[in-house]
Formats: structure tokens, sequence, C-alpha cells
């Protein structure tokens, strides 16, 4: 009784350090001013995602710095720089980390903020968030794992466009930072020679502003808030003129558009499916001989987006997902099934402190950024240490979250291909120690997610290619741990992951940044 009161305690003490530890990734509320290596001067020739080329929306040339316009915008400058608050001094070393960064802490912060399965009815059916009315409850979005995967890799993709194209105009223009331009204006931001037209932060106040009012609708006062506070920052710093912000905002909304285009035709609107196609799913399941999966909530809880399989991805043809699906799992009737079963009891039962810390570590259920998300954090800790400009921030982030959206889709186009049981539906003896996800079990998305991640993030970052690799097989196995999935899903998880993560790959050493 004495030994089990202490594990008790160690298992108690263990969850109680995870609460406190396991988001310090997300945490960079301390990083430095950012002061890239090299300005990528040249970073308006790489290849965008969707734009033609980077001069697909023309930017006017700007005015003469020795014009009357121009120097009232210098003098508003001054004017700000002579009576700085606190609060604006604040305001600009929070944005002067660098607007790739702190966007993605932003966007993780609201999915996780709507990472929250509605509750059901009172007549034991569920309800569904509605993008035309996302203030009446559910609230839209419900930010699951393959939601929150396409948000990010949207956002990211639209920011990296942006910017290439923004640089394209930098260059060509070549207007000198104010700080430059009058000796009497302080830089409060590291320097550079890299121009000020159009500003680069107002180019990501543009185009993030725009598509997370699409994904987040409910949040649109927020969001404009910050895309204000990050505009008037860099005024304030003397690092942009007005003409710069207008210029690099216009420009933003304008890439952003396009991505808006994109995203209201890629059939994520029509992943949820409807009861036919459930019944059908659990049908067919049938017809083969296996045990389908069902829900385990009471009520019975509708699958999660079981079409979103179907959505185009980024990094290929749409018909290539099928042929991305791993063969089938051992069946439901097999002798492997029940060995891998087995194991999973046995990691349950048998709990120890380090694979309790691992399960709960790797978790990301309910209330957080979810797996795509919890990589992008590990993403931006690496990425302060290189030194990389904004353009080439956003360019890898984009390389990783187009990858983890690619990876949702074959991961969901193979679990409701397959639509395999959990353990605790085949054996109730075994009981999860973190929460059940709402959808089959073959193959496993934490596994997809963090092998495609660990596979670019390797790439672009060489030098921790082992530890990525190590991060992405401890986040698989945390799921057996967990006693949420079997072998079979890991290993075939981790195998798919990782072909994904290679088109990310490819695309990286063919758009002229390497």
């Amino acid at each position: 009784m004495k030994k089990n009161l202490s594990f008790l305690l160690l298992v108690i003490f263990l969850m109680l350090q995870l609460s406190c530890s396991k988001d310090a990734p997300n945490t960079t509320d301390n990083a430095p001013l950012l002061a890239p290596n090299k300005t990528d001067i040249d970073a308006g020739i790489w290849k965008p995602v969707l734009l033609t080329g980077p001069t697909e929306f023309p930017v006017a040339a700007p005015a003469a710095i020795t014009t009357p316009g121009y120097i009232a915008e210098l003098n508003e400058i001054k004017g700000y720089q002579r009576d700085l608050t606190a609060s604006q001094e604040a305001s600009i070393r929070y944005w002067g980390a660098g607007g790739v960064l702190r966007w993605n802490e932003l966007m993780r912060q609201l999915v996780s903020k709507y990472n929250l399965p509605p509750y059901q009815n009172a007549d034991g059916t569920y309800p569904f968030p509605s993008a035309n009315n996302p203030f009446a409850y559910p609230l839209f979005p419900f930010a699951n794992p393959p939601y929150a995967a396409r948000a990010y890799a949207y956002v990211s993709a639209a920011q990296y466009d942006a910017l290439v194209a923004a640089w394209h105009y930098k260059k060509l223009y070549n207007r000198p930072a104010p700080y430059k331009t009058d000796a009497s204006i302080k830089a409060k931001l590291p320097t550079s020679d890299l121009p000020s037209y159009p500003s680069e932060d107002a180019v990501l106040a543009g185009v993030t502003a725009e598509m997370m009012k699409l994904l987040f609708p409910g949040e649109i006062a927020f969001i404009q808030q910050k895309a204000d506070e990050q505009k008037l920052s860099k005024i304030m710093a003397g690092v942009a003129t007005r003409s710069d912000i207008e210029a690099g905002e216009a420009l933003g909304r304008l890439v952003a558009q396009k991505f808006t285009t994109r995203a209201r035709a890629d059939r994520a609107g029509a992943a949820a499916g409807n009861q036919a196609s459930w019944t059908a799913l659990e049908t067919n399941t049938v017809a083969r001989g296996e045990i389908p999966w069902i829900s385990m909530e009471t009520p019975k809880r509708p699958p999660m987006l079981p079409g979103f399989g179907n959505v185009r991805p980024f990094l290929f043809d749409e018909t290539t997902t099928p042929t991305l699906r791993p063969g089938p799992p051992p069946s439901t009737s097999s002798e492997q099934m029940k060995k891998e079963l087995a194991e999973i009891l046995d990691f349950v039962k048998n709990p120890t402190p380090e694979r309790i810390r691992i399960t709960h570590f790797w978790a990301d259920g309910i209330a957080t950024p979810t797996p795509p998300g919890h990589w992008g954090a590990i993403a931006d800790a690496d990425f302060i240490k290189q030194g990389f400009s904004e353009v080439r921030w956003a360019r890898n982030m984009a390389l990783l979250n187009m990858a983890m959206m690619d990876a949702a889709i074959v991961c969901w186009d193979t679990k409701y291909f397959y639509f395999n049981p959990r353990p605790s539906q085949l054996n109730p003896e075994i009981k999860t120690l973190t929460g059940l996800p709402n959808f089959p079990a073959y193959i496993s998305g934490h596994s997809t997610f963090s092998a495609a991640a660990a596979t670019i993030l390797s790439h672009i970052v060489p030098s921790r290619a082992k530890e990525y690799d190590a991060m992405a097989k401890e986040a698989s196995i945390s799921r057996m741990y967990g006693g949420i999935h079997y072998r079979s899903d890991c290993e075939k998880g981790l195998e798919t992951g990782n072909k994904v993560g290679a088109y990310a790959v490819s695309r990286a050493k063919t758009d002229g940044a390497d």
C-alpha cells in the first residue's frame, strides 16, 4: 500500500511539474531583438508559394526623401521619440524580436483558446461551430489538430509570399531607413542596410491580420489591435515612415486575398461530413470483416473531420495523397493485433515516471496549440538562435507548416480509409493516461506530424537533426505509453510523415533560398 501511495505521489508531482513546464517552447517573452546575420537582400527572386512572381501586385515607387511629405513623416517619428512612454518602449521591444515570431505566438494562443470540443445538446446530439455565426455556441472554429495545421500553414505561406514580394521592391527602390536619412532620429532596434520601403513589418501586419480574421472571425478586434501595434512600433522605433508602413500593409492585404481565395476552395469546409457518410464508414469496415472504430464518448460524438483527407495540399498534387497512404493495419482478428494490444495494456498498467512525463509533455490535447503548434514552438525557439532575417524565418515556417498540414491530410485520409478502432475499444481494461481522441487509430497523427516536422527542420537546421529525430520518436511512442495507439499506428505514422516531409525538403532545395 505504501509503495502504491509513494508512486501516486510521484505521479502527482510530475504532473504538477509538467503543468508548469510542458509549454516551455512557447515561452519567448525574453527573445532578443531580431538582428539577422544577413539581410537576404536578394530574397525577391525566391520562389513563392502561390504568387506568380514578386511583381504580381505592383507597389508604386516611393516619394523622394527630399519632398515635404517625407520630411513631415520624419517629423512624426521625432514627435513620438520625444515623448515615448514605458508601454510604447515595451511595444518596440516586443515586436523588435521579430514579426514572424510574434505572429506565430499569437496564432498558437488563438488555437489554444479555440481548441475546445463542443459539449452535447440536451437531446444527446452535438452542435457544430458555424463560420456564419462565430459568436454562437459552440464558438467557431473548433481548432482541432487538422484545422490548426491548416491555419498555421495558410498564415505562414502567405507571410512568406508577401515578404518575397516586399524584398523585391525593397531592392528595387532602395529607400534608406529614416534613421539613415536624419541623424536626429534614433534607431531603437538593431540597424542594417535593408531598405525600409515597403516596411516588412507592415507587410506582415497586413497579410497576417487578413488571414487570421478569416480563420478566427470572432477575434477580429484583437487581431487588428495587434496589427496596429506592430505598425506603430516601427514608426516609433525610427525604422519606418508612415509611407513605408502604408505601402507594406497594402501589399500584404493583396497577397492575403490570393490565399483567402484558395482557402475558400480547398474543400476544408466539407471535411465534417454528415450522418450518411459516417454510417457508410462503419458499414464498409464491417463488410471487410473488421471491427470498425466507434466513438467512446457518451453520447457518441461524430468523428472528427472524416473528409479532411480530401483537402487540397500545398506541397504536392491532391492525386498524390492516396499514393502516400500506407498499407492496412493488422487485422482486428489477427495474432499481430493481439500482440500489439497486449503491449499497450502492459504500458498503461505499468507506468513509470519517465513514461508519464513523456506522455503528458507530448499530449497536446484540448486547450493547447495542438501537435503542429508544439512543433512550431520548437522551431521558433531554435530559429531565435540562427539569426534569420524575417523573410528567411517566414520561408522556414512556411515549409514546416505546409509539411504538417499536408501530413494531416494524408494522415486523415488513412484514418478514415481503414477506420481502425482504438486499443481501449478492443480491450476495456486499457485506461488511457491522457485524453482519447475522437477519431480512428491508424495511423498516429502525432507520429505523422512529428516525422514531417523533424524531416524539414533537419534540413533547415542540420546541426539539430539528431535531436529532431529523437523528439519525433519520443512524441510517437508517447501515444503508446498513454494507451492511445498501437505500435503499428506509430511506426507507419513516422514512415508516412517522413515521406511528406521529404516533399518540403525537395521544395526547399529548389526555392532559391538554400
